[in-house]
């Protein structure tokens, strides 16, 4: 596995903070990867929501090192990372009667234009609990509420996703080109089952699911939001979405990764994607991304699911594919 940035991205204008962001995920991933190898017994597992929603002492443990090493470099950027903001939802909801809303804390303090790191110290913390190997870190930095940074790293499988904006996006040093299907009966897709166990919203989700798998050439789910999107970006999708996931952190990275190698992210109603929408769909091209936003248009949302953000929300990538094609996806998407 490469253990540096990417020789293209070493001139980069972000290439400081690409560095920092990559020596971070690397330094977390010696934590991951001991604790993955140790028993389940011996991971220090809680419940946060309920009984599918977990964290351990290696997601604390991780989130600790990754915000130590950057506030290192970079004292003055501001941070929403997945454990500390459950942990100061959780405060809050214990101060008042509403219940506690994993991304209440970086939605209370919304997304300025000063940098701003976004980090899911360990996305697939059920994976990593039974020994799943689809574990990752996940670092986003977004400047001027648009992301330019990411990394990915799953120190399970030796994989290091790196892509800045305008940079292009990189498995361990090789350039990476999304799939370019544009025909829903030949793709293969992504999501994930999440972590709410409420009936309509499980009606919703699976429901969701048989629209699309009916049209579809197969449909996975490997436990992770950002390495789901690392496929797209891959090209071992050709499309993934979901609704309703943690936070930022989750889809940061990701989502950059898939705009970088040529791909398309949408707002799952086929509009323009926002990182604190908690909704993301990415496909290898626009086409596709319109297509599966068009079915996604005439499945119901769970009372639960976060619908899209209003119009005045903006963009959170400068998207270099298939704009045209979001209109398909975006008309069927005001029956959502």
């Amino acid at each position: 596995m490469a253990q540096s940035v990417p020789s293209p991205l070493l001139d980069h204008k972000y290439a400081d903070y690409i560095s920092v962001a990559v020596d971070a995920a690397l330094k977390a991933g010696e934590i991951i990867r001991h604790a993955f190898k140790q028993p389940s017994t011996n991971k220090q597992v809680a419940e946060k929501l309920n009984h599918a929603d977990l964290v351990t002492a290696t997601d604390k443990a991780a989130e600790d090192l990754i915000f130590s090493r950057i506030r290192r470099s970079f004292p003055d950027h501001r941070f929403i990372g997945e454990e500390s903001s459950s942990a100061a939802a959780a405060a809050a909801a214990a101060s008042s009667s509403a219940n506690p809303d994993p991304a209440a804390a970086d939605n209370a303090c919304g997304l300025s234009d000063s940098p701003t790191w976004m980090v899911d110290p360990l996305d697939g913390t059920t994976n990593f609990v039974h020994g799943f190997p689809f574990v990752c870190t996940s670092i986003g930095l977004a400047i001027g509420g648009v992301v330019v940074v990411g990394v990915v790293h799953n120190p399970v499988l030796g994989e290091l996703f790196v892509a800045a904006e305008g940079g292009g996006a990189f498995l361990n040093g090789e350039r990476l080109e999304a799939s370019r299907q544009t025909q829903l009966a030949g793709a293969v897709l992504g999501t994930e089952v999440g972590t709410s166990r409420e009936e309509d919203t499980l009606d919703a989700m699976f429901g969701r699911m048989r629209s699309l798998t009916a049209r579809a050439r197969s449909l996975r789910c490997m436990g992770s939001c950002a390495l789901g999107l690392c496929s797209v970006a891959l090209g071992r999708l050709d499309a993934f979405f979901e609704i309703g996931f943690g936070g930022c952190w989750d889809a940061a990275a990701g989502a950059l990764m898939v705009s970088e190698a040529g791909g398309a992210v949408r707002d799952p109603a086929g509009g323009p994607w926002h990182v604190m929408s908690r909704r993301v769909l990415a496909a290898g091209t626009g086409e596709l991304a319109g297509a599966v936003a068009a079915v996604l248009g005439g499945c119901k949302l769970g009372s639960g699911e976060v619908g899209p953000l209003g119009a005045g929300a903006g963009a959170s990538l400068r998207d270099k594919a298939g704009e045209g094609e979001a209109a398909v996806g975006e008309a069927a998407g005001g029956r959502e």
